[in-house]
């Protein structure tokens, strides 16, 4: 992946070529917040990329609450 600097706008085929590396990573399981870590952007930026890019986004993880009866 090219070298992002942190907090820069990142536009045209570099945004294109990073939102198709975080939706082959994203497909293949990777959580948002892994990928967020590993490219040092924000939870929501990677997000809105994966959004941008058509990705069907997962559900939360973890326990459900079930209603008491």
């Amino acid at each position: 992946m090219a070298d992002l600097k942190k907090g820069a706008r990142i536009t045209g085929a570099t945004r294109d070529k990073l939102a198709g590396d975080l939706k082959k990573k994203y497909e293949k399981g990777a959580s948002i917040r892994a990928l967020a870590e590993s490219t040092g952007r924000s939870y929501g930026f990677v997000h809105r990329v994966l959004s941008e890019s058509g990705v069907t986004l997962r559900g939360r993880g973890g326990a459900t609450r079930t209603k008491k009866k």
